[in-house]
């Protein structure tokens, strides 16, 4: 059957490079754009083996994996582009949905589908090369930031294009799902052996340049002494910085106050664990940690760049990008709060979350977008 052709059954193809990190989530936001609707999704994972639990955790109607290696698809990836043109003939493919460039790339090569890319960084179209690329294939493709930031970035770098072919679909949740698997306080504590009774900041993140947890430590370390006593800011993660981040929190004379929780499998199911969530990147595309802290009600606090403002203004606190003095007034002022200022504030993140980040409010904004009508119609 030929692209786009026949009767009956109208199908959604969506390219992921890999289901790693965050990107099965991100897979599953996109299926479930289309449930209810006339459209069912097959959702092809470009690298990674074969498994029932990807496939469950993705909710599509069909799954493929090409199970390719990072060497493998180097070069003009003739071999992937081969595999996707096939798959886009098995059925009548009405849309393409591109998570990242290589996936954006080979869909183009490989398809004459409408094609969404789906931006999930900041920088992707800022190599000329992938400019001209974009440009070559604008006439059936419209770009999605994860963010306002990120697409704001995208335009940038596009200058010509038309406004309303690169737009902002931000990374969202399903809410009662998620806090349904979350753990209460208590037990989230006993299972990360934190302190029962502590003051606890929590952040979760690779141990990375870009997550800037020095400056989360600097500023922990300054408000300590009018902290709560015993209080404790708990790191979730691993990465190269470790060591140093370490070393740092020696120099600070915090060492004790500061636990390295390192890798812990299904991390957002123990945000209850915390008092307050602090999130200290440099320049976060968009924050997923931030919606699974909201979901928990725990307290915010973060940079005030990137996808992160769009998060957290109005219902947390921001701060300037490694700004220690600044962080700390916040915890501070957290630490401060009473009882029914803490409720508040948590019912204001749930209203956040259903009325801007829910499955159920991006799908919404979703099928009003006006490169969306074009190519689906209605749902």
């Amino acid at each position: 059957m030929s692209e786009g052709a026949g009767a009956g059954q109208s199908w959604v193809l969506q390219f992921c490079h890999g289901y790693d990190g965050p990107f099965l989530d991100c897979a599953r936001q996109y299926a479930s754009l289309f449930v209810g609707t006339r459209y069912k999704v097959l959702t092809v994972f470009l690298t990674g083996a074969p498994d029932p639990q990807i496939v469950y955790g993705c909710a599509s109607d069909e799954v493929i994996f090409l199970d390719y290696r990072s060497k493998d698809i180097g070069g003009l990836k003739l071999r992937a582009i081969r595999d996707l043109r096939a798959i886009a003939r098995s059925r009548p493919f009405a849309l393409c949905v591109a998570h990242r460039f290589k996936p954006l790339y080979i869909a183009c090569l490989a398809t004459r589908l409408p094609i969404i890319g789906v931006s999930h960084a900041f920088g992707v179209y800022q190599r000329w090369s992938r400019r001209l690329f974009a440009q070559a294939f604008r006439r059936r493709l419209s770009l999605l930031g994860v963010s306002e930031a990120v697409r704001d970035d995208i335009r940038h770098c596009l200058a010509g294009w038309p406004g309303d072919r690169i737009e902002a679909l931000h990374n969202r949740i399903d809410v009662e799902q998620l806090q349904a698997m979350q753990l209460d306080r208590r037990a989230a504590r006993e299972a990360l052996k934190l302190p029962a009774d502590a003051w606890i900041v929590g952040n979760v993140g690779r141990l990375h340049p870009d997550k800037d947890q020095a400056t989360l430590i600097r500023g922990f370390a300054r408000a300590l002494p009018q902290l709560p006593v015993g209080s404790v800011l708990a790191l979730v993660g691993s990465g190269r910085l470790e060591g140093s981040l370490k070393g740092l929190s020696r120099e600070l004379g915090v060492s004790q106050q500061v636990l390295f929780l390192g890798q812990i499998p299904e991390a957002r199911r123990y945000f209850k664990a915390f008092d307050v969530f602090a999130l200290s990147s440099d320049h976060e595309p968009f924050g997923m940690v931030l919606l699974e802290a909201m979901a928990a009600g725990v307290l915010l606090i973060a940079t005030a760049c990137g996808g992160a403002r769009e998060v957290v203004e109005g219902v947390g606190v921001l701060f300037p990008l490694a700004d220690d003095s600044a962080l700390a007034q916040g915890l501070l002022h957290m630490a401060q709060l009473e009882s029914a200022q803490r409720h508040a504030s948590a019912q204001a993140m749930q209203a956040r979350l259903v009325e801007r980040f829910s499955d159920a409010a991006i799908s919404r904004r979703f099928w009003a977008l006006p490169m969306i009508s074009p190519v689906l119609g209605g749902n």
